[in-house]
């Protein structure tokens, strides 16, 4: 029954993949804000001097963690988004259904 619905296109497989696709997402915005911070102490470090150094420290701390929060909200927004089309779907198909039952 589940592959005769996966040949008719009755249940959408998109969703799932959104779902992996966010997962990558996540966990590539934490690895971008890792990288911003490292990114920064490097460059703080390579201007020398303590204020440099301490300056590099504090923007990559707070570019980092503004980096991996926004780009996981950003990628969740994203995959709320395309998953409400096909929740949409379901829903009108399930109601469907339920008026052709009547």
């Amino acid at each position: 029954m589940r592959f005769k619905n996966f040949l008719s296109f009755e249940r959408m497989i998109t969703p799932v993949i959104i779902k992996v696709l966010f997962y990558i997402g996540f966990v590539a915005s934490i690895i971008g804000g890792i990288v911003v911070f490292i990114g920064a102490v490097i460059a703080g470090f390579a201007d020398g001097g303590v204020g440099a150094i301490l300056l590099g420290f504090i923007g990559g701390l707070i570019g980092g963690i503004l980096t991996a929060i926004l780009g996981a909200l950003a990628t969740r927004i994203y995959a709320e988004l395309l998953i409400l089309f096909f929740r949409i779907n379901e829903t009108l198909t399930d109601i469907k259904g339920l008026l052709q039952d009547k």
